[in-house]
């Protein structure tokens, strides 16, 4: 799975060389922002099933039109499954705080999703306005100090920026 650590040693191989000081310093400032990850990673798992609530209301409530005969939310089958998607983005988020990078997301989310969307007639800005809610509706300290609050906003900045 990719990290910081895993692509820097990578790379390093990959030049037959030893990590350099740049190197070393990308590493050290990913390990100092480890427990300000792992606050947002607990925050996160501790509440996910209201964030995954709000931010699919949000989105329904964003593309009201999704609810129509023929469109993506057209049953509760669907929309269960448009709330499964995001509760999957969010324990892949939960995931990449944990590791310290975007390899589960990039693995198990974002290769691809576009296209699948796509196919299926699921617009991406829905899923996009989902994440953007969760992001802007972060308090901090209220729901985690402001360091895991920046951990936990790039991450769901990263996956709003994949799938815009």
């Amino acid at each position: 799975m990719k990290s910081v650590i895993t692509t820097v040693i990578s790379a390093a191989d990959a030049a037959g060389r030893f990590p350099t000081a740049s190197d070393l310093e990308s590493v050290q400032g990913n390990i100092q922002r480890a427990s300000a990850r792992l606050e947002a990673a607990e925050k996160l798992a501790g509440n996910y099933e209201a964030v995954v609530k709000e931010a699919g209301d949000a989105c329904f409530a964003k593309y009201a039109y999704l609810k129509n005969a023929g469109e993506a939310g057209d049953s509760q089958e669907k929309i269960n499954k448009c709330y499964r998607d995001v509760d999957h983005y969010m324990r892949l988020i939960n995931y990449c705080l944990v590791v310290g990078g975007t390899g589960p997301v990039d693995e198990w989310g974002i290769a691809g999703a576009r296209e699948v969307y796509r196919t299926l007639n699921l617009p991406t800005a829905s899923y996009v306005a989902a994440f953007a809610f969760a992001r802007n509706r972060l308090c901090c300290p209220r729901d985690m100090s402001a360091q895991a609050g920046v951990e936990y906003a790039a991450y769901l900045d990263y996956v709003i920026n994949a799938l815009s």
